[in-house]
């Protein structure tokens, strides 16, 4: 059987993520400093130190996370915890499918950094643009989330954004159809949890933002990826540039098919996941996705032993 490396998206940030690999080794800490450079600010600081608010805003946890994800997997190679070429598939929730088309092969460090720092900011001015925001739905199927969208779409537009997991749906769209939503989800039974996030990600509301960022993927140097990376907006694999780059203009304003990403992979011969980057929310995901696969986790300095993390 095979195994897949899997990459957070926004949202798992932390608060000195990255500070002790950093400190533990010398290939953590260059790619910290290369990042630094290339951005012309001390990203490195924004991720060891904060402030957290800042940290937080779309257009730096963006590329704070990619950075950390990238240096986390470079630290883990060269302790021995994974091996160059162990990994069959490669994936990532949302800003993690970058991770995951850079370390397959498709694109630079540099390149893929810059365009994660301009996404960042572009999604953040969509998001400012109209009052918009995101609620996790537990416990109801896709059917019912569809249902209470559509109940809700009288306040305003509305729909669903991320396929997380079984019982693990968030919904996407304006302030008041949000509100009205979570009523709804309440009156079916499930549970709504309101998301602390800028705006109505992965939703039409970021279709200006997907635009602008078509115009900076039209010119970055993009190639195959040498491992197979699955993408988010159809759980197919990633082909050619032109392809990697339609699939990364639609998913900016598309639903994010998660559970159908890691569904995909388990068919396709993975039984084994390995999570590189701050928080393991992709490890718990798993669990509730598919509990018989094998799930670890490389976060923080302690995971690099070679006897792996769990």
């Amino acid at each position: 059987m095979g195994s897949a490396a899997i990459f957070p998206g926004q949202g798992s940030q932390l608060l000195g993520m990255g500070k002790d690999v950093s400190d533990a080794h010398a290939i953590a800490r260059d790619t910290y400093a290369n990042a630094d450079e290339i951005l012309g600010f001390s990203l490195s600081t924004l991720c060891f130190d904060g402030p957290p608010e800042r940290l937080n805003a779309t257009d730096a946890q963006q590329p704070a996370i990619f950075v950390t994800s990238v240096a986390l997997f470079r630290a883990a190679l060269a302790a021995g915890r994974i091996k160059a070429g162990q990994f069959d598939i490669l994936g990532g929730l949302s800003l993690g499918e970058y991770t995951a088309l850079h370390l397959g092969g498709a694109l630079p460090f540099e390149s893929a950094l810059r365009l994660v720092f301009r996404r960042g900011q572009l999604m953040q001015r969509a998001a400012e643009a109209s009052p918009s925001g995101m609620v996790s739905v537990l416990g109801l199927s896709e059917e019912q989330v569809v249902a209470v969208c559509e109940q809700a779409s009288g306040r305003g537009r509305i729909a669903p954004a991320n396929f997380n997991c079984p019982g693990q749906i968030v919904i996407s769209g304006h302030r008041d159809a949000c509100e009205a939503a979570v009523a709804a989800i309440d009156q079916a039974g499930g549970k709504a949890v309101p998301l602390k996030v800028a705006g109505a990600f992965h939703s039409e509301f970021m279709k200006p933002a997907a635009d602008a960022l078509r115009e900076e993927l039209a010119v970055v140097p993009i190639e195959s990826p040498r491992t197979r990376v699955i993408r988010n907006v159809d759980a197919e694999y990633h082909g050619d540039p032109a392809s990697i780059r339609d699939a990364l203009y639609r998913q900016v304003f598309s639903p994010v098919r998660w559970q159908q990403c890691v569904e995909r992979m388990i068919r396709d011969g993975c039984d084994e996941f390995v999570e590189i980057g701050p928080n393991r929310v992709l490890t718990g995901l798993m669990r509730k996705i598919n509990r018989s696969a094998r799930a670890a986790s490389i976060g923080v300095a302690g995971d690099l032993n070679a006897g792996g993390a769990s």
